[in-house]
């Protein structure tokens, strides 16, 4: 993940050694060389998919001047777009969705949460079946991703009974193989530290107006930073309302950088048009570099 990029481009192999020598690892090699297993635990994973997403904004940036109208990240990619947008210091975020990740893991005993997607439901619907399952427990949409796809978290026998309650509504429902039940009230805690931790690092007005996927709207100013930033980890990522205000924007492309095409998928399935692109790889970038000309 991202070997390619380090290989053939300077700000590619900057942003991961950046990232290593924040971290006191190196985390480079893990991405590179992986084994999986490693790469996959929480403290490596946030991180790395981190640095591949800026270390592919980077090269755009300076080999084919991209400059975007806009930016947004889902959840974790967040931290990558004010990265790029200039609000936070690539070493200060690697730091942060490491301290992140491990603040979640931390905040629910492991087995106690749970994680289910449903598609084919409509998010009106998704909220009905929430409160009835939820029978005192938390349960919540927590990704809120267009395309009538919707993710929700909370306790697992709340979880468990929404899938059974959306099954029968005809929704194609399953648990997620998570560690966690991301994006709902059980992240309080995890939420708590996140602004523990932010109080320590530098934080900027983004200098390209970050549609912050919390509330669906442009930000601007350094403090919505700080506050978003701790409230996104139990509020939901209301993507489907990002994407558009991204839409909304005069760019003639989207780019998704970084590990991975969901965000592009998902983009074609609820916008369409524009077209979104993707760069995480060195082989790519003459496609983007066409595409943008």
């Amino acid at each position: 993940m991202g070997r390619t990029l380090a290989e053939a481009f300077p700000a590619a192999r900057r942003a991961f050694e950046e990232v290593d020598d924040r971290l006191g690892i190196a985390l480079s090699t893990v991405c590179f060389e992986g084994p999986a297993e490693r790469l996959e635990l929480t403290e490596h994973a946030q991180p790395a998919l981190l640095a591949c997403s800026v270390a592919a904004y980077r090269v755009a940036r300076e080999e084919i001047g991209f400059a975007p109208a806009a930016m947004a990240g889902h959840s974790l990619g967040e931290w990558s777009a004010l990265v790029a947008s200039g609000a936070l210091d690539l070493g200060d975020a690697a730091a942060g969705v490491r301290e992140r990740g491990r603040l979640m893991q931390e905040a629910v005993p492991l087995g106690t949460g749970a994680m289910a997607a449903v598609m084919g439901l409509e998010t009106p619907l998704v909220e009905e079946l929430c409160a009835a399952a939820r029978d005192g427990d938390v349960l919540a949409p927590a990704n809120l991703n267009g395309a009538s796809q919707v993710v929700v978290a909370g306790h697992r026998r709340a979880v468990e009974r929404f899938v059974a309650l959306a099954k029968a509504r005809r929704g194609r429902a399953q648990l997620l193989p998570v560690s966690a039940p991301f994006h709902c009230a059980l992240m309080a805690p995890a939420a708590d530290g996140v602004a523990r931790f932010l109080r320590g690092v530098a934080v900027r007005a983004p200098a390209v107006p970050l549609v912050t996927s919390v509330e669906g709207r442009a930000v601007t100013e350094a403090d919505d930073v700080r506050v978003l930033l701790e409230r996104q980890v139990t509020a939901p990522v209301r993507w489907e309302a990002t994407m558009r205000v991204l839409a909304g924007t005069p760019a003639r492309c989207a780019v998704e950088f970084g590990a991975g095409r969901t965000l592009a998928g998902l983009w074609k399935r609820t916008i369409d048009a524009p077209p979104c692109l993707t760069f995480g790889e060195a082989d790519a970038l003459p496609g983007l570099r066409e595409a943008l000309s």
